[in-house]
């Protein structure tokens, strides 16, 4: 049996692009300081053990090649299934201990982070290892999660668990991703505990704006989200109902919004306070046009500002799940704000990628 091995992988925060990357535009998005990790090694049984305490569950199957998938979500077996594709050996089996204190079904990527953990484990107890770099570990989760069951979603969970720290994240017309110096200080993640309507939420922004997107092409072919302005769309109130307005305007005032952002990062040092209004301008978008927020987390937030933090905003698909605050100073007193209002608050730094813990 080979040595055991320990990696681990953090979740994320979008700071800026807030669904927008399933639509192809740039998103800047920072790991957080908390962690999923995978202990393990081969084992002689031909089969797949997974131990899953947080959860009190434990995964168990047979290795072969191209194994069908049993749930909707298998993501296990995708990895593995991918894995092999290229070339890795598992015939030996494997045994891993899951463990991990990014908050689960929240908007913090705690999924894509396992994902990425799991590939990253894989590709160095196979029988023939190689180790991976953090891009391709990314693209291979973003297919084991995405692709393989035609899910909507898009890049950003997978680069930036994979990668760490700050990234600007551009999909279109390929990838490219750029590390950015990250704000100095501490945020606050606090989770609502609200669980996400992320099927509805995805179905009513996603789908409006590419149902509204697909109007507008119609009668101005050359539309793109892109490069449209707030000029660009006046008058088209004659053919989208008024929340398709708002969506676009939305979308296209969160890519200007990211611009800004982007160009805060490329100073000596990035300036506090209009790096937090920036993320509260986003915020007003998504709550008030996409209307992803709930009345609960507009309280965290407020709470969080009123205690000291410079910004924040909702995290993720919406509906419930997290939000987060800037709060480089003060941070426990911005903790326990946050905490009054119902949340569960955590103080965290942006953290490095997906690494090897006992090399």
């Amino acid at each position: 049996m080979k040595k055991e091995i320990t990696v681990s992988t953090p979740g994320r925060i979008c700071l800026f692009g807030e669904h927008q990357d399933y639509l192809g535009l740039p998103v800047i998005a920072a790991a957080i300081s908390r962690r999923v990790s995978i202990t393990g090694s081969q084992s002689f049984q031909n089969e797949a053990i997974i131990h899953l305490p947080d959860i009190k569950r434990e995964q168990k199957f047979k290795i072969f090649s191209e194994m069908p998938y049993t749930h909707r979500r298998d993501y296990f077996k995708a990895a593995l299934n991918i894995l092999q594709r290229k070339g890795y050996e598992f015939s030996q089996g494997l045994e891993c201990t899951v463990k991990g204190n990014i908050p689960i079904n929240s908007g913090t990527s705690s999924s894509s982070a396992l994902l990425a953990n799991w590939i990253h484990f894989l590709s160095l107890v196979a029988e023939n290892p190689k180790q991976l770099s953090p891009s391709e570990i990314a693209e291979i989760a973003y297919q084991a999660e995405i692709v393989e069951f035609k899910e909507a979603g898009g890049m950003m969970d997978h680069y930036s668990t994979a990668i760490g720290n700050v990234i600007y994240l551009a999909s279109t017309p390929k990838i490219a991703v750029t590390t950015l110096k990250p704000p100095h200080g501490t945020f606050i993640l606090g989770d609502s505990k609200e669980p996400k309507d992320t099927i509805g939420i995805l179905k009513r922004v996603k789908g409006g704006v590419l149902n509204a997107v697909e109007k507008i092409k119609a009668k101005h072919p050359d539309f793109s989200l892109f490069t449209a302005s707030m000029t660009d769309i006046e008058g088209f109130n004659s053919f989208l109902d008024p929340e398709e307005i708002e969506l676009i305007e939305a979308n296209i005032d969160n890519r200007d919004i990211l611009k800004r952002a982007l160009s805060l990062f490329d100073s000596p040092l990035v300036d506090k306070a209009e790096f937090g209004s920036l993320l509260n301008k986003h915020q007003d978008n998504l709550r008030d046009k996409l209307k992803i927020s709930t009345p609960k987390i507009d309280r965290m937030l407020n709470a969080g500002l009123d205690a000291g933090a410079i910004g924040g905003k909702i995290n993720g698909s919406g509906g419930g799940g997290c939000m987060f605050v800037y709060a480089p100073d003060n941070p426990e007193k911005v903790a326990q704000a946050i905490e009054n209002e119902g949340g569960k608050a955590y103080i965290i730094t942006i953290d490095e990628g997906t690494k090897i813990e006992n090399k």
